[in-house]
């Protein structure tokens, strides 16, 4: 039985929100994680696990390598996203508060749709840049009193500058696996970009030996949680999401996150939110709402039923 757009939609839908979810459930990972592991063994410890589990799906399900035209987009999102974003991100986030972080990182969506624009050729629409404007004010909110507002947290030049640097190489891991997911399927093109990425890191495979022999095993324990469900879990669903949509309508969903982040650290860590942090994590919310909902398409009276009908059914956006 074919599969309708709707369930396509329905599908695609479900799967960013899984990613999201997971992704939120990362940060508290990588704050008891982080406080025993350094940056780059973190990030080799994540992806060897994250590896270990896309690598035997991949050859239970015999999908093979992906075809020669998906190798750049893997190649170039295995780097940035897999191995750059995740090191410096770790790296700084040990020099800036959660809250400042939070803010300069999200700048993330807002570049990918700037890249999808001009690299891709997508379309931005009125509806996306109002609703990642309110959640990036949303976000701003949240990073704010994360930080104590004025001057409660810290934060230096080089944190700013590496959070900075970890939102560019999201930005452009993401543009760059878009390409990528016209001739590979998700599972391919995330098991081979997590690949990459763990082959990048492999230079802090020496402090990750040192490190593990010596850490507790709570933290050992979220290491390998966070390669098996954010990343190889999480990234495989996104790959799911964005080949049935545009980097900019995926990237704005991602806003989600903080106000997920700010569920969870309640729940998990007993960080009861004040009233500035939910009505920030209120805006990322319903931010992510408007960019992702559409104007009501005009019904025409004569809809075409044959194969051009059936065209522009499919080209619209699934999620």
């Amino acid at each position: 039985m074919p599969t309708t757009p709707n369930r396509t939609s329905r599908r695609a839908l479900a799967a960013a929100a899984v990613t999201v979810v997971l992704w939120a459930s990362a940060f508290v990972s990588i704050r008891s994680a982080g406080a025993t592991y350094s940056p780059g063994a973190l990030a080799l410890g994540r992806l060897l696990a994250g590896s270990l589990v896309l690598g035997t799906v991949l050859l239970i399900r015999r999908e093979g390598l992906p075809p020669r035209a998906a190798w750049r987009g893997i190649g170039i999102s295995g780097l940035l996203w897999f191995g750059a974003y995740m090191v410096v991100l770790n790296w700084g986030e040990q020099e800036v508060d959660a809250g400042t972080a939070a803010m300069v990182v999200n700048i993330g969506p807002i570049l990918i749709a700037l890249l999808g624009a001009k690299v891709l050729g997508e379309t931005l629409p009125p509806r996306l840049l109002a609703g990642m404007a309110v959640s990036f004010a949303g976000a701003i909110a949240v990073g704010l009193s994360m930080s104590g507002g004025s001057g409660g947290g810290h934060a230096s030049v080089l944190g700013v500058v590496l959070c900075l640097l970890a939102a560019m190489a999201y930005a452009g891991g993401v543009v760059s696996q878009k390409p990528a997911l016209a001739h590979g399927s998700a599972l391919q093109v995330t098991t081979f970009g997590c690949l990459v990425g763990t082959v990048a890191c492999l230079p802090f495979a020496g402090q990750l030996v040192e490190e593990a022999g010596r850490a507790p095993l709570s933290a050992t324990l979220n290491m390998v949680y966070l390669g098996v469900f954010p990343t190889a879990l999480a990234f495989t669903t996104w790959a799911y999401a964005l080949a049935r949509t545009t980097a900019g309508r995926m990237g704005a969903t991602t806003y989600a996150v903080p106000a997920l982040v700010v569920l969870l650290a309640w729940l998990f860590l007993g960080e009861l939110p004040g009233p500035l942090t939910l009505a920030g994590g209120a805006l990322c919310l319903a931010g992510v709402a408007v960019s992702r909902s559409r104007p009501r398409a005009a019904v025409t009276a004569a809809a075409p039923a044959g194969s051009a009908g059936r065209e522009t059914v499919q080209r619209r956006e699934t999620v």
